[in-house]
């Protein structure tokens, strides 16, 4: 990877650029489709398209900046013929006064692409160390987009690697009680017997970050942090910044619904993306079949776990218990 950066007193222009093995095409539908970066951006862990098309778009983003969970609403023109995408934050979340620039997707000739990820910005009042700090976060997160649309790319046909799968519990008591007991995970070492520790920062309303010791049905603990983008009575949205060597990524969703005749149906959703990499070694010596087995009884476990827990003090606030 290259980086270029050009300085004024109040600016900065950036550019970041690295070498896939992957075809322009295959790269460009990975920068275009914004909903799918949770699973393939280390510092995304949400994103939605508000308004557009495939051509102009207005979308949300929810991702890390310098460690904390940020929110800004960008707007994007998509040239799918030239394969570029230029982005401009319309909402830009403080210390930045302005971002904008352009993705750049081009043949390297060798069956390959050439990808430049261009970023021009300007912080509040032109402050000299609030424009460090964008210095830093912009070039961590180039470069973890770089690395990590370089890895989709070229492991897009690989299959087997990503697993999705769900779980849920009816529940007989107010969704409120029951997206309380999800949204305050400060609490779940009291409450659930596999959490061991929970530390949380919630400097936002509604942007959690969480640190979480858990102990998996083996008998092992695990550590983990996820951010966290709670939407109240309606979703919790995560994104593990820390996971098992065996993980590239890890998203979820606790999703909270109506289900008629009072009752409240609570679903856990996950999305696993398997590090090819880190196989056999991390794994234990596992084959894919079987660490896929091994992750969807492990997460499976604590979120049914949780889910059961979830209805039970639902339940007992209906019953006033």
């Amino acid at each position: 990877m290259t980086v270029r950066k050009d300085s004024a007193p109040a600016t900065r222009h950036t550019e970041h650029t690295t070498r896939i093995k992957a075809p322009p095409d295959a790269v460009y539908r990975i920068v275009a489709d914004v909903t799918t970066w949770p699973v393939h951006f280390p510092p995304t862990v949400h994103a939605v398209r508000l308004s557009g098309d495939d051509r102009a778009e207005r979308i949300r983003i929810w991702a890390f900046a310098n460690g904390a969970p940020r929110t800004w609403v960008s707007e994007r023109t998509l040239d799918p013929d030239a394969r570029t995408v230029e982005f401009a934050q319309a909402e830009p979340s403080a210390p930045v006064a302005a971002m904008r620039g352009t993705w750049r997707i081009e043949p390297d000739g060798d069956g390959g692409s050439h990808v430049v990820l261009v970023h021009d910005y300007a912080a509040v009042d032109g402050d000299p160390d609030a424009l460090a700090l964008i210095d830093r976060a912009v070039d961590t997160n180039s470069g973890a987009e770089l690395d990590a649309l370089r890895r989709a790319a070229e492991t897009e046909a690989a299959t087997g690697l990503t697993l999705e799968f769900s779980d849920d519990e009816l529940v007989h008591g107010p969704l409120e009680a029951a997206y309380d007991f999800v949204n305050e995970c400060d609490k779940w070492p009291e409450r659930l017997p596999h959490v061991l520790r929970v530390a949380l920062t919630e400097d936002e309303p509604g942007l959690q970050f969480m640190e979480m010791d858990t102990r998996s049905p083996d008998g092992s603990a695990h550590a983990t942090a996820s951010g966290r983008v709670c939407v109240p009575g309606e979703r919790i949205i995560y994104k593990q910044t820390t996971t098992p060597p065996v993980m590239r990524t890890h998203n979820g969703e606790w999703l909270f619904e109506p289900a008629g005749d009072g009752a409240v149906r609570v679903t856990s959703r996950h999305t696993v993306v398997i590090d090819p990499e880190a196989l056999p070694e991390a794994a234990g010596g596992m084959d894919l079949p079987t660490v896929r087995r091994k992750i969807r009884e492990t997460l499976g476990a604590n979120s049914r776990a949780t889910l059961r827990a979830a209805r039970r003090y639902a339940e007992n606030e209906r019953s006033g218990a």
